[in-house]
């Protein structure tokens, strides 16, 4: 109870924070429009920032260890956060200012008009995939060399349980978490951009083939693609993947490619209503009734006039559907049917590593173990997002 009597007065204090920062707007710019019409919803966000902030500032500056010793897990990791969020800032701020001095005219112009969080994304992507394809050289080990010590700490510091031959410590079981991270970068980012290709290709030729034939082929498509909607895609493709678990026998890689044609197929539903509907708009134009005049077959109708007119939604709809492609693996890793080792999966590690979250009021480092793969799947995801996002706002037309 006193927790909510705290939020309470903490909500009531802000209130009369924004009621007083417009009133006091008022008074000292002579009733400006800016102030006079502000609504009071407004004045609390500036109020509730105003409070956010203050605090954010008092919990960094706290001590990360008390005076009896005890480590404080929270201010520990919210002091990992920020720092990463600031270096993360100044890198996409140096990223998106190199990017507007070197390079063509278009990519310069590109680079002007972009914001800082498009900056984030398209540098984190760049990061990902670079990761993905040159892991092999980067990492120090291979991705199931297991060693001598298992559960050492990240740091490189033996006084705190480190080791400087794995900086990032290692799981239960002595294999390398540096190394497990790059090599889980190619194996899950990899075959997720793989499946949503695939994907894509199948539900966007079977949307356009049903906007351009319709009649019979358009209603069982899309009757087909309704009835595969009605399932909730996780339950079904974990279903799925038990399924071809008892198929796949032995063979741990043929699952994998089990995993890539199940989740391709039960994504293609979403594509298949995009392509349609988009496809739908497109088919009525009058080039399209030229080309037919032409006597230009169906894959030129598809691949040469509808796919460049309709470039601009799908691409941004190939950003959403890799994030949901890209957590759908990472959760059936997690539960076991997904990529299946000695491969290095993001999914996986989090779930071996799960436990050791439990040992945060004692031992942040430790806790940290699991948080670096979950980190790194959150950080691809908010990536990705803020790209699409101003993708979106490009092919909008909205002014900046």
């Amino acid at each position: 109870m006193s927790v909510l009597v705290w939020i309470v007065a903490a909500l009531i204090g802000v209130a009369a924070l924004g009621w007083a920062f417009r009133f006091a707007g008022r008074a000292l710019s002579g009733n400006a429009p800016r102030f006079r019409d502000m609504p009071f919803a407004v004045a609390f966000g500036y109020a509730l920032a105003t409070a956010a902030l203050v605090f954010a500032i008092w919990y960094y500056l706290q001590p990360p260890v008390s005076e009896a010793g005890v480590p404080n897990a929270g201010v520990t990791f919210f002091r990992w956060a920020v720092q990463g969020f600031v270096a993360f800032a100044i890198a996409a701020f140096l990223f998106r200012l190199a990017g507007r001095s070197v390079g063509t005219d278009s990519s310069r112009k590109l680079f002007r008009q972009m914001p800082l969080t498009a900056a984030f994304g398209i540098l984190v992507i760049l990061i990902y995939a670079i990761t993905a394809v040159f892991a092999a050289w980067l990492a120090p080990y291979g991705q199931a060399e297991v060693f001598a010590q298992v559960n050492a700490l990240p740091g490189g510091n033996a006084a705190t349980g480190g080791n400087p031959d794995h900086l990032l410590g290692t799981d239960q079981i002595g294999r390398d978490l540096l190394s497990r991270l790059l090599y889980g970068a190619q194996n899950t980012v990899g075959i997720a951009f793989a499946t949503t290709c695939i994907a894509f290709f199948l539900g966007g030729t079977l949307g356009f083939l049903a906007a351009t034939m319709q009649g019979w082929l358009d209603q069982t498509l899309s009757r087909i693609v309704d009835v595969l909607m009605a399932i909730p895609s996780l339950i079904f493709a974990l279903l799925l993947m038990t399924i071809a678990s008892a198929w796949a026998g032995s063979e741990k890689w043929l699952l994998t490619v089990y995993m890539v044609l199940i989740i391709a197929v039960i994504d293609s539903t979403r594509v298949f209503r995009l392509s349609r509907a988009v496809g739908m708009n497109i088919v009525v134009m009058d080039y399209i009734e030229a080309a037919k005049l032409r006597g230009e077959g169906l894959p030129h109708l598809i691949f040469k006039e509808i796919l460049p007119n309709a470039y601009a939604p799908l691409l941004a709809e190939f950003g959403l559907r890799f994030c949901f492609v890209f957590l759908t693996i990472a959760a059936l890793s997690f539960l076991g049917v997904g990529i299946q080792p000695p491969l290095a999966d993001w999914g996986t590690m989090v779930r071996d590593l799960a436990q050791f979250i439990n040992f945060a009021a004692f031992s942040p480092l430790t806790a940290a173990l699991p948080l670096m793969a979950a980190g790194a799947i959150a950080l691809l995801t908010v990536a990705v997002n803020f790209v699409v996002d101003w993708m979106l706002h490009r092919s909008s037309g909205l002014k900046e």
